[in-house]
């Protein structure tokens, strides 16, 4: 890896007057004091072995667990080492925007390959070079669907926390009518979806599996969308999207959701990356970068970036969207995770998700007490409550070095991925009945 020039003191506090700052403090001011550190602590004329000590012993506070049994969003998926090895090439972590996009075909390529296979899967015509995460992509694909005469939007209370608040924070300054469609029966309420869908309504976020795991009635939710004429934005989990119906396959006008099962670990939250993919017809409102495949005057294959609105980059007041940047890296590295699995891979951890789940699912009901609400079909994640204090359950389990279920208004929401083991599961199953027992 080449070196990386740090700036000055100078520079920094030039950086800091620009922006009307004083100094690095301020720049997280936004920021809970609890969060902060003010100084590590570390003596002065240590030496780098020694500050390596100390740091390795700070780092030992961060819990590893050798069990996880929770998703939320956030998905324990096996990488496989080709995918980190061909991913740390430097020319590729090194690599940014194009901006002379025509002599940077390598990267054009790996964006216009993972382009294809988001394609592939969500069942769209095109889809973009990549936002932030999945909750950026459900608010920039509410964004396409905004127009003067439609203004209200709907999302389902199903739908993961996160992806809500960032919608809700997108559009917060803006005359924007949110409503959230309630929950019924671990699914979408479709009679009071019936009851808010009107000629004022722009689109209908709904998630697939949603949040607390269930599967809903996307066809019947997409008839009931566009018979008001208004767009359905259905956000997928990729790899739940390989064993389902895809968005393109019930009439969904875009697919969005976040690749990370693709390749990327869990991280603590980050680096993320969220696509967005449509049909034809809505392909010129896509934000961000779409790279394209055509001839050079040899008649060679080659890549350009394409239907690039110009306000994006130069008059970004009349921009549609501030989004004109991409996850390259993280795109390359799905792009890598996806070619090295195939679609049977694939498909087999899916097979793996699901059937893990409902073993998890059917040991739960076994123990007295337990209720597992399963009045939805679900893919791998699962609302249970228990008959002991939930914290204190999951403090039980993580003293057995596991990661029990998310806490949500509904219960513990557990889910499982090809990475546990019949062993694990039957572990976990095991300890619950006897926490559940005293």
């Amino acid at each position: 890896m080449g070196n990386y020039l740090g700036s000055t003191d100078k520079q920094q506090q030039e950086m800091l007057a620009t922006i009307g700052l004083k100094n690095m403090d301020e720049l997280y001011r936004s920021l809970p004091k609890e969060m902060l550190i003010e100084t590590l602590d570390i003596p002065a004329g240590k030496s780098e072995a020694d500050v390596r000590r100390i740091l390795e012993g700070m780092g030992q506070k961060n819990k590893v667990f050798s069990s996880i049994f929770r998703g939320a969003g956030s998905y324990n998926h096996y990488i496989p080492a080709l995918v980190k090895q061909v991913a740390a090439k430097e020319e590729f972590v090194t690599s940014y925007t194009p901006y002379q996009p025509e002599i940077s075909q390598g990267l054009l390529q790996s964006i216009f390959e993972y382009q294809t296979m988001i394609c592939e899967i969500t069942g769209m015509d095109a889809t973009n070079a990549s936002v932030y995460d999945g909750a950026t992509a459900a608010a920039e694909a509410i964004n396409m669907c905004l127009d003067k005469k439609r203004a209200k939007v709907l999302i389902s209370a199903t739908t993961n926390p996160m992806t809500i608040r960032t919608a809700q924070t997108y559009f917060g300054s803006r005359e924007i009518e949110f409503v959230l469609i309630p929950e019924k029966n671990g699914s979408t309420d479709l009679t009071a979806l019936q009851e808010q869908l009107d000629e004022t309504t722009a689109c209908l976020v709904v998630q697939q599996p949603n949040f607390y795991g269930g599967i809903e009635e996307v066809e019947a939710i997409a008839e009931l969308v566009h018979g008001v004429k208004a767009k359905f934005i259905m956000s997928v989990n990729p790899v739940a999207a390989t064993i389902l119906k895809s968005a393109g396959e019930v009439n969904a006008d875009i697919a969005v959701g976040d690749s990370q099962p693709f390749g990327l670990p869990m991280a603590f939250g980050g680096p993320y990356i969220g696509f967005i993919a449509t049909k034809e017809k809505m392909m010129r409102k896509l934000p961000g970068r779409i790279a394209g495949e055509t001839v050079d005057e040899a008649g060679k294959r080659a890549f350009v970036l394409t239907l690039q609105a110009r306000e994006q980059h130069i008059r970004r007041e009349k921009a549609a969207s501030n989004i004109c940047s991409n996850q390259a890296l993280c795109a390359l590295t799905n792009a890598v995770y996806m070619s090295t699995m195939g679609t049977k891979g694939i498909q087999n951890v899916a097979e793996h998700c699901y059937s893990k789940a409902h073993y998890l699912a059917d040991g739960f009901r076994q123990i007295q007490g337990v209720t597992v609400y399963d009045e939805a079909p679900f893919f791998h994640e699962f609302v249970a409550t228990f008959p002991v204090e939930h914290e204190l359950l999951l403090a039980e389990l993580e003293a057995q070095d596991i990661l029990g279920g998310y806490p949500t208004e509904k219960g513990l929401l557990w889910c499982t991925t090809e990475m546990n083991t019949k062993e694990q599961l039957d572990e976990v199953i095991a300890l619950v009945k006897e926490v559940c027992a005293k």
